[in-house]
């Protein structure tokens, strides 16, 4: 039997113990740590959700990996390339590539009687994945692509819908300018909504037979091929694989290298990730070293009598280090009920909304990671038990005579 484990388990079950003056004390540092690792779970959910959610939305748009030509150009208008059905091949052997699409993409201009909105067409193919759209549509439905009938329908955003005053049904007329200036009827299939408020006044959903057409492309022709892979975290790897297999004229772009100030930005929320982990680890030491140094000051008799039946002084402070685990481990299972069942409120019910002009979504996103809670929970244990190792030292400072004597 573990005897300072036997002796720890006493100091919490003993009928004394409920008439400690140390109680409402101790309750105080198991409520501290409670509430510090609540925030701590619940920043890291919403932190990760918060980057997942703008990382989801950016690939919706433009995919993991694209290959384009290989210019300078910077406007919307995608030069022509043809790509070989070896090379798709040799592309969708990669065990890491989800999905391969065609696309194109040309600027125009939607003028109604009353306004004038400067967009861009992205032209899709049948081989296009409307998933992204499906869960963002909030009007009509997404159109069907087919390879030997053009279609007229196309997909806008909520936004563009509210500043031209045109809904599901309705007919859209897009100028593209060029020589000679063209013009193209649409009408409106469905009505989108990501809260990418950037990326929902920009684009216009449409088939790419209509970008052919306006360039004079052949059908083989297309502006470039969009890449979806199964795991983010190995974007570097299968970019530079796809890059080593594409024609000297072509170039393989990562998303995060065509908007890397967005990624840029998200990779800065980490940092307050940071800072609020290590500030809520030292709120929560701090209670817990005083939590201990109250139960030392309280049990010197206790630890007088074990020192002088022949305890050691590591064998005393061992128990005094279970005992504060002890309470470690209240205010853990507390404070994950009360980030966990926060989280899920949020998660079903969005309690918290937010400006998505700012911050680019409706509602406060909650990502359950819980091999991060998990370990979250462990080292928050690990970190407290070294800290309250340091203040324990003062046990081996107290003699068994003077704890006998004036206690």
């Amino acid at each position: 039997m573990n005897v300072e484990y036997f002796i720890a388990k006493r100091l919490f079950t003993a009928k004394e113990e409920n008439k400690s003056y140390t109680k409402p004390i101790l309750r105080i540092a198991i409520l501290a740590i409670a509430l510090s690792v609540a925030v701590m779970l619940l920043s890291v959910m919403v932190v990760t959700g918060f980057k997942n959610d703008i990382s989801d939305k950016i690939i919706g748009f433009g995919s993991h990996i694209t290959i384009s030509s290989f210019s300078d150009n910077q406007s919307y208008e995608t030069e022509p390339i043809q790509i070989s059905d070896s090379l798709y091949t040799s592309i969708l052997e990669n065990p890491e590539v989800k999905h391969i699409s065609t696309f194109a993409t040309k600027a125009g201009i939607i003028k109604t009687n009353d306004e004038i909105l400067g967009v861009v067409l992205k032209g899709v193919s049948s081989d296009y994945d409307w998933t992204f759209f499906n869960n963002n549509l909030v009007a009509g439905k997404c159109f069907n692509v087919n390879d030997s009938v053009k279609t007229n329908q196309v997909l806008i955003s909520e936004n563009s819908s509210k500043t031209l005053q045109l809904g599901v049904g309705d007919d859209l007329i897009m100028y593209f300018v060029q020589n000679p200036p063209r013009v193209r009827k649409f009408k409106i299939s469905g009505i989108y909504n990501t809260a990418l408020t950037d990326f929902d006044k920009l684009f216009v959903m449409g088939d790419i037979k209509h970008i052919q057409s306006l360039n004079s492309w052949e059908n083989k022709q297309v502006g470039g091929v969009e890449i979806v892979l199964n795991n983010f975290n190995n974007l570097e790897l299968v970019t530079e694989a796809v890059y080593e297999k594409i024609p000297y004229n072509l170039n393989a772009q990562s998303i995060k290298d065509k908007t890397p100030q967005i990624f840029d930005w998200l990779d800065l929320q980490d940092i307050n990730v940071r800072v609020i982990l290590i500030l809520m680890l030292i709120v929560g030491g701090i209670n817990m070293i005083t939590a201990l140094l109250i139960l030392i000051l309280e049990r010197t008799k206790m630890i007088g009598i074990l020192k002088a039946l022949g305890a050691n002084n590591w064998s005393v402070r061992r128990v005094f280090l279970y005992s504060a685990v002890h309470l470690i481990l209240k205010g853990l299972f507390w404070g994950n009920c009360i980030a966990l069942g926060f989280a899920f409120l949020q998660k079903k019910f969005s309690i918290i909304s937010l400006d998505s002009n700012i911050y680019y979504m409706n509602t406060v996103p909650i990502n359950f990671d819980f091999t991060a809670i998990l370990l979250l929970n462990v080292g928050t244990i690990i970190v407290c038990y070294l800290i309250l190792i340091i203040p324990s030292i003062i046990i081996t400072k107290i003699t068994p005579v003077k704890a006998i004597r004036f206690a």
